[in-house]
């Protein structure tokens, strides 16, 4: 079979994975072990990348853990200044009263007032502290880290989360890009692009904020990373139902970095603690490879191509082959704060908007419109 379907989905093969326990003696530089989480200290790590021969060494267990065993590590100290933590802290403090203001922002996870979420904290903390910004990134283990997974020319995308006391969680789930996705979606692509889905992204977490356990630190599932079809698995209630049973949770301290394998079940967990707003700057970093060679203006052709289709009165698998080797059929990346998703995880991408108007009959001028709104909403 070259795609995977619910049928593929079986629970005792998932919970004997999971069940898997990392061997201490596989990993040289890791300090300790903490429910099959691996803890790296900020000494250990900044001595062996100060060697390249370590750091090289280093840089291939961190992506075994991600590929081969737990899927997840924790870097103690990976951001080391800690006052551009907390200047950052304060920076994004402000643009949450700046962006409530202008009834923007929140958070998909929770009510308004218990979560608050800042999309593309990366570019708003660089224009309005670009000197706090320098010195908050310039941190060689979470360079390392991004190398490590997704090699050099990354790029770095972050999203700032706060969870308030009795803000709820967060239900199981894996990331982007096909956990993005519903999972019909997900099920029309082929199983190698579940294998290579993984390889595109890293996901990582800086601690604002001390974060015990009763503060809801993210609840993680070693090993689930490794489970073929795990994207249609995640949205199944019974592999719902084992993430809360065996999820295991690893308490963070201000400047520590968590870094996982996207593929990994996880969900951020309950903040049951009376006064702590826990605080992290999330982490989306992107592989340079999954991209074209060529840079083209899609929205020019989107415009051309509807008065040639609707004239053509082009239907079907031929309407459809047109349209996606001309418009943009995936709706990433985007402008989160002015392009939300409203109705699923994904706003209507200029593929879809040009189907829907050679359905619906839409004049030019109305799709003029349309597809020039479309384009707008995704600028930065």
């Amino acid at each position: 079979m070259g795609y995977f379907t619910q049928d593929d989905c079986r629970i005792a093969e998932f919970k004997a994975l999971i069940s898997d326990q990392l061997d201490a003696s596989e990993l040289r530089f890791t300090s300790e072990i903490i429910n099959n989480v691996p803890i790296y200290s900020a000494a250990d790590t900044t001595a062996a990348l100060s060697k390249p021969d370590d750091r090289s060494a280093l840089m291939a267990e961190w992506a075994r853990i991600f590929r081969d065993l737990s899927g997840v590590i924790v870097v103690k100290g990976a951001v080391a200044d800690l006052d551009a933590v907390d200047q950052a802290t304060a920076v994004f403090e402000q643009i949450i009263k700046d962006e409530r203001l202008a009834n923007c922002g929140g958070d998909h996870f929770g009510e308004r007032g218990a979560n608050d979420r800042i999309w593309n904290s990366l570019q708003k903390l660089c224009l309005r502290a670009p000197d706090v910004f320098a010195r908050y990134f310039a941190s060689p283990p979470v360079a390392a880290v991004s190398e490590a997974w997704l090699g050099p020319f990354y790029q770095m995308t972050t999203q700032i989360n706060v969870v308030r006391p009795g803000g709820k969680a967060q239900v199981c789930h894996r990331d982007y890009h096909l956990g993005f996705m519903t999972q019909a979606q997900a099920q029309s692509f082929p199983i190698h692009a579940h294998h290579l889905s993984p390889a595109l992204t890293l996901q990582g977490a800086i601690a604002h904020c001390d974060m015990p356990i009763e503060s809801g630190p993210t609840k993680l599932l070693p090993n689930s990373q490794r489970y073929g079809p795990g994207y249609i698995a995640m949205q199944l209630p019974e592999f719902r139902d084992l993430f809360e049973d065996r999820f295991v949770q690893t308490p963070l301290q201000k400047g520590d970095g968590l870094f996982f394998n996207p593929a990994l079940f996880h969900a951020a967990g309950d903040n049951r603690s009376q006064n702590i707003q826990r605080m992290a700057n999330l982490m989306q970093i992107g592989s340079p490879m999954g991209r074209t060679l060529e840079r083209i203006d899609r929205t020019a052709m989107t415009h051309a191509l509807f008065p040639a289709l609707r004239d053509l009165a082009m239907t079907g698998q031929r309407r459809a082959a047109s349209i996606a080797a001309a418009s943009e059929g995936y709706p990433f990346p985007t402008n989160l704060d002015t392009d939300p998703p409203i109705g699923g995880l994904a706003s209507e991408s200029q593929a879809e908007l040009l189907a829907r108007a050679l359905d619906e009959g839409m004049s030019e001028a109305d799709f003029k419109t349309a597809l020039t709104e479309n384009h707008t909403r995704r600028l930065p």
